[in-house]
């Protein structure tokens, strides 16, 4: 436990609003007007100096604004920078809070033609909003993006395919090796999803074959119970533990497997019914895994001037393998980086910033 005494001046949190073209008309119909959190250093005022910038992408079910929260015991990223800034830890930086919150409870910050261009949110306007109304250093040598969990596979992802925009990325726990980080949790989303099945079911004979054949189910295809659990969860302020779960498989099937022609925007990679995995549309999924992409992407990730990824060696969702597996990926293709791993699981490890920040501003500063 961290006692609150903050040493050092706070620097300034302005929040600005922001109309997005690219999100006007979202198939989620999600706001398309979003709070922008930006974080300027104490040294922002009275100079004409300018300043790297850090792109905060926060993990699912989180919004920007989050970060800037009072917490009772420990920092939240203002008050983190501050005191790293004031401790000669890092120098000052511009920090950024995006809002890419959704109706599925978040997103992998890529372009989905189920959720929402998120990708092109960031690097076509919101990056450029922030260059004109503060005094960045406008150029990718100088900006670099971090996340942890879904933010940390956002960070991975953008250093991937889109270097032309980051110089540096740090990647907290960010989701990797989806055969273990997803596979294994997708028995309960089905039997959530069932309790949303009809008929419902009644006990007596079972006609299997029948069951899984209808409706499009062997193809990935929603046979009427996922429309009808995300009605019943937008309707609700309180999600129990099993909804949430499924409801972030349900996002991540609309990040990895959008489908304009099937029902709700996406497919699934499990037959509804009888639990049968669909080998065709799990590839789809395989094909955004961090893990498979390194060498596809070697020529912008040997270009970044730093890559940082750590992740707890307890995670309960298992990403400290997809994090081994990505290191030693990287590390084969030639590709510099930093890897560390700590005793501690996915929650509540935001301390984790005191290693990534300071690196990401070395990366950066010059």
């Amino acid at each position: 436990m961290a006692l609150k005494r903050p040493k050092g001046p706070a620097g300034m949190l302005v929040v600005l609003e922001h109309d997005s073209k690219i999100l006007r008309g979202n198939p989620l119909d999600d706001p398309h007007v979003r709070k922008l959190a930006v974080w300027l250093p104490p040294q922002y005022d009275g100079t004409r100096r300018r300043f790297p910038v850090l792109y905060d992408l926060v993990g699912f079910t989180g919004s920007g604004l989050a970060h800037t929260n009072w917490k009772p015991f420990g920092d939240n990223v203002p008050e983190r920078a501050a005191r790293l800034i004031h401790e000669e830890k890092m120098g000052p930086a511009i920090f950024v809070f995006p809002d890419c919150f959704t109706a599925l409870g978040g997103n992998q910050y890529v372009n989905s033609s189920a959720i929402g261009r998120y990708a092109d949110y960031l690097t076509r306007e919101i990056i450029p909003f922030v260059d004109r109304e503060f005094r960045t250093l406008a150029a990718r040598e100088h900006r670099g993006c971090f996340g942890k969990s879904s933010g940390g596979y956002g960070a991975i992802v953008h250093g991937m395919k889109h270097a032309e925009h980051w110089g540096a990325i740090a990647d907290h726990s960010g989701d990797a090796y989806f055969d273990f980080v997803y596979w294994h949790d997708w028995p309960n989303t089905l039997d959530e999803l069932a309790r949303h099945r009809v008929p419902p079911r009644k006990a007596g004979a079972y006609d299997a074959r029948r069951e899984s054949g209808r409706r499009g189910l062997a193809e990935g295809l929603d046979d009427g119970r996922i429309a009808r659990f995300l009605a019943k969860v937008w309707k609700k302020e309180k999600l129990s533990g099993a909804e949430g779960h499924c409801l972030m498989n349900l996002a991540m099937a609309a990040t990895y497997d959008p489908d304009p022609r099937a029902p709700n925007g996406f497919r699934v990679p499990f037959n509804l019914e009888s639990g049968e995995a669909l080998e065709r549309r799990w590839q789809k999924w395989r094909a955004h895994d961090p893990i498979n992409l390194v060498a596809k992407y070697r020529r912008n990730l040997v270009s970044l001037r730093g890559i940082y990824i750590d992740c707890g060696w307890r995670d309960q969702y298992h990403i400290h393998y997809g994090a081994r597996i990505l290191s030693k990926r990287l590390a084969a293709a030639g590709i510099r980086h930093r890897y560390e791993e700590f005793d501690d699981d996915h929650s509540d490890i935001d301390y984790r910033m005191d290693v990534s920040l300071p690196f990401l501003y070395r990366a950066l500063k010059t």
